[in-house]
């Protein structure tokens, strides 16, 4: 099974910058899709972006012309660039992984979530 470990978080004034990042490690045979998702109090969990192992790309409304994310299949590692922050992006930032096992099983796994903090 493959663990992933998010880090990059952190207390940023409105419209400073954040990238995060989220590696997956362990027993890997295949990832396909890698995403993001945050949940701030008193919300529910949210997708912010995601990316294919192809590369295709699905951003909310919310992170649209602000954040772009990639990721490095070399590294097993994807990436969720976050410029112009505002508060309402303050959140706990999770990573979302679809892998497949060698008999093409798929499951999923989730970090342990990241928090960002926007000051206005």
């Amino acid at each position: 099974q493959a663990q992933l470990v998010e880090s990059g978080g952190g207390l940023v004034h409105s419209g400073g910058s954040l990238r995060l990042s989220c590696k997956a490690s362990g027993s890997i045979f295949s990832i396909k899709a890698m995403s993001w998702y945050r949940q701030a109090p008193g919300n529910e969990r949210e997708l912010v972006a995601s990316i294919t192992s192809s590369g295709g790309t699905l951003f909310a409304d919310s992170a649209k012309g602000r954040f772009t994310i990639s990721r490095d299949n070399a590294k097993n590692t994807m990436y969720l660039q976050m410029n112009s922050l505002k508060p309402e992006d303050t959140a706990v930032y999770y990573c979302k992984t679809d892998f497949l096992t060698g008999d093409n099983a798929p499951y999923i796994v989730w970090g342990q979530g990241t928090q960002v903090t926007v000051s206005s």
